[in-house]
């Protein structure tokens, strides 16, 4: 595709899990000024003022692998993590809806290793917002050999990672449209909904509110 097509263009599609006007008005496909090369198949273009823009299509095409993906495992050992301000409120509501295990805030170094951790959680499969940020979590699911799957823009690499779902991990309002759709199709992959049901909770809900903002972790 030619460079000089308009962001609009991106997503002008048919079978969107969303319309091509609501993906780019949560902007779940604005990148980084950084491309790491892992992440090249999933960018676009890059935009005038340096920005890297993701392929909407391919950002579809990875909730719904993803979301069939987490529909085999039993809820509570899906581990949702979010270290970052941003994704807190968006993995609570999707751990919410799914009956995943949220790990919001700091994640406590051994809690998947060490035994004697009173709360110590032994997931079959790690769900992160960005595998930077969530590192720690990253780097515990490696050493018990359970899947990650993480949320990834276009400045990560896939160090560790088994499955991406390339997007704006760092936006408000990207983070509530991508887990809103994620557990979405993951309810509909369980048959919970109908092919074409949804939520009861709004997208707006997955998100951090303003009032809440505070520096980033």
């Amino acid at each position: 595709m030619s460079k000089e097509k308009t962001e609009g263009e991106v997503a002008a599609v048919e079978g969107l899990l969303l319309s091509q006007d609501v993906f780019l008005s949560y902007g779940v496909h604005i990148g980084t000024k950084i491309k790491n090369e892992d992440m090249e198949p999933f960018i676009y273009k890059v935009r005038s003022d340096g920005l890297y823009i993701l392929d909407i299509r391919k950002i579809d095409e990875r909730i719904r692998i993803a979301a069939k993906f987490l529909s085999r495992f039993d809820p509570p050992k899906i581990v949702a993590t979010a270290v970052r301000l941003y994704a807190k409120e968006p993995v609570a509501k999707f751990c919410e809806v799914t009956g995943a295990t949220p790990v919001i805030g700091r994640f406590p170094p051994g809690l998947f290793l060490n035994p004697l951790y009173p709360r110590k959680l032994e997931p079959d499969v790690v769900l992160v917002s960005d595998p930077r940020a969530d590192s720690q979590a990253v780097k515990e699911a490696t050493e018990i050999g359970v899947p990650v799957v993480a949320l990834c823009s276009t400045d990560n690499d896939f160090t560790n990672i088994d499955l991406v779902i390339p997007t704006n991990n760092k936006g408000r309002k990207a983070l509530a449209a991508i887990y809103w759709l994620l557990a979405r199709q993951v309810l509909r992959e369980r048959n919970e909904l109908p092919s074409d049901g949804e939520l009861p909770i709004p997208i707006e809900e997955f998100e951090v509110k303003l009032v809440e903002k505070t520096q980033q972790e």
